[in-house]
């Protein structure tokens, strides 16, 4: 079992939780994680690049002139490629499929892996609570303000440039008021926990979640294969 702490609205430690290792303390495995990055990129590209061929151009109905005697080259339609505004030789096509496979088990273990990472390099930021009064962008930078001076030991005063991806909040129930108040800060997501991806959780810097999210990722995300043999044995048989 991983012991992290857990903290309150304010930054104040309050407390422990235990993590199960078969999720938050695995072995990470970078080709894997790659693997599963690329399949899901890929499978989230939407095609919209698309050149016409000679065939789907218009006009070019007829021969542009006749086939002799006029001193040019012959040419049989304006549509031809080496014609302006004519087909595209070898262009971009919409029907192209991007789509990659992956076994359902790779993906969930390099999701393992990738939430046992942040656990192992301290971004994984456990809550007791996560509830605001109202739907206020300055109350979520208020709480943020909070984990970056108190938990992360960052100094806000200084002056460095702000990363557009820095806070991932996994939420275990949909709560209006986190999600509206998150809109408009543009280093602030959210996602809730049932969506969890392996881009997504390393995309972000640092992974926020109330302490109540850990159950549920055991529940979605991992199921034990080992059965009661007791209850196998007793179930009924079918008859032919």
């Amino acid at each position: 079992m991983v012991t992290v702490n857990v903290y309150n609205q304010n930054g104040e430690k309050i407390g422990e939780e235990k993590l199960p290792s078969y999720i938050f303390d695995i072995e990470v495995n970078p080709d894997l994680l790659h693997q599963t990055i690329v399949t899901q990129m890929a499978n989230s590209r939407c095609p919209i690049a698309h050149t016409k061929t000679r065939a789907e151009v218009r006009g070019g109905g007829r021969k542009p002139w006749r086939q002799k005697g006029t001193g040019r080259a012959r040419h049989g339609s304006i549509r031809s490629p080496i014609w302006k505004g004519g087909g595209v030789t070898f262009g971009p096509r919409k029907e192209k499929v991007f789509t990659k496979k992956i076994n359902k088990k790779m993906k969930k273990k390099a999701l393992f892996m990738a939430l046992s990472s942040k656990v192992k390099d301290n971004e994984l930021i456990l809550l007791d609570d996560l509830k605001l009064e109202k739907p206020k962008a300055k109350i979520m930078e208020d709480i943020i303000k909070n984990i970056k001076t108190k938990i992360l030991n960052i100094d806000i005063n200084k002056k460095t440039i702000r990363k557009k991806c820095e806070f991932l909040i996994a939420l275990p129930k949909k709560d209006i008021n986190v999600i509206k108040a998150s809109e408009n800060i543009p280093y602030i997501d959210t996602i809730p926990v049932d969506s969890l991806n392996v881009l997504d959780v390393l995309k972000y810097k640092y992974l926020l979640m109330p302490k109540e999210a850990i159950t549920l990722i055991e529940k979605v995300y991992y199921k034990n294969k080992l059965k009661d043999k007791k209850g196998m044995s007793n179930s009924p048989k079918l008859k032919a």
